[in-house]
């Protein structure tokens, strides 16, 4: 017999207590989720909070970020990975909100 529904955690966005493990704010990207960027989240990057962030990715332990006003022939910003500790969480959850990290 499978276990009740309401034991089973929540990983809908708006049920999530973390964030997706890489999650990007370009929409033409695979790592878009409009839910979860509603949501708002936190980053900290190498035990710093940061709010330029592009795109993270958790396991991989990288950040990109803008680098400067510089654009590509397509018109979107050109991005430099940094590599680094990296933590986020949903700001929506408040002071002691759960956070993913490595």
């Amino acid at each position: 017999m499978p276990p009740a529904a309401e034991s089973q955690p929540d990983t809908t966005a708006q049920g999530a207590t973390t964030p997706p493990d890489r999650l990007a704010i370009d929409p033409a990207s695979p790592f878009f989720d409009e839910t979860v960027l509603r949501r708002g989240v936190g980053i900290r990057f190498k035990g710093t909070v940061r709010t330029n962030i592009e795109e993270y990715c958790i396991p991989e332990s990288w950040v990109r970020v803008q680098a400067g006003k510089a654009m590509d022939r397509k018109g979107r910003p050109l991005t430099l990975k940094l590599t680094g500790p990296v933590e986020a969480w949903f700001e929506d959850l408040g002071e002691d909100a759960p956070v993913n990290r490595l």
